[in-house]
């Protein structure tokens, strides 16, 4: 089973990754983990994609998730499945103001809230951004794909 996860930012993502890769033994990929050198300083794109080359070569069974349609695309080839988390602009935004502190994330609590306006606005403009995070990009990669997907809104 290799599953690829992804949505906007507070879609869901990391917690059905998680249950996924707990419930059924999957090695689990989260690429906030490697697409950011620090924070707001994106990875350069040849980077991250060695980093997930490694992680596939490694891992026969996998969940991969994130809002990274560049990146996800390098793997979407190889999944069994996709699920395109879609649950609208409001749940999105409340589920990112009812976040927990992510400490792999943020340095500290003080440091996550005080990005989270940013992080509002950003989630909001989803729907209306053409970037590799935008609903228009991610629409692309669950159309393109031709196996077993799903949309869950």
């Amino acid at each position: 089973m290799r599953v690829l996860i992804f949505g906007n930012s507070g879609s869901g993502k990391s917690t059905m990754a998680a249950r996924l890769a707990d419930e059924r033994g999957l090695t689990h990929l989260d690429l906030d983990s490697l697409a950011w050198s620090a924070p707001a300083v994106r990875r350069p794109f040849e980077q991250s994609a060695q980093i997930i080359a490694e992680f596939v070569a490694r891992n026969p069974e996998w969940v991969v998730e994130g809002c990274y349609a560049d990146l996800l695309a390098l793997v979407a080839t190889r999944a069994t499945e996709l699920r395109f988390l879609n649950p609208g602009i409001d749940a999105c935004v409340a589920n990112c103001r009812a976040r927990l502190w992510e400490p792999s994330k943020y340095p500290s609590k003080e440091d996550q809230d005080a990005r989270l306006p940013a992080l509002l606005d950003w989630v909001r403009q989803y729907e209306t951004r053409d970037d590799e995070y935008s609903l228009s990009a991610h629409r692309r990669l669950f159309d393109s794909f031709t196996g077993p997907k799903d949309e869950r809104r």
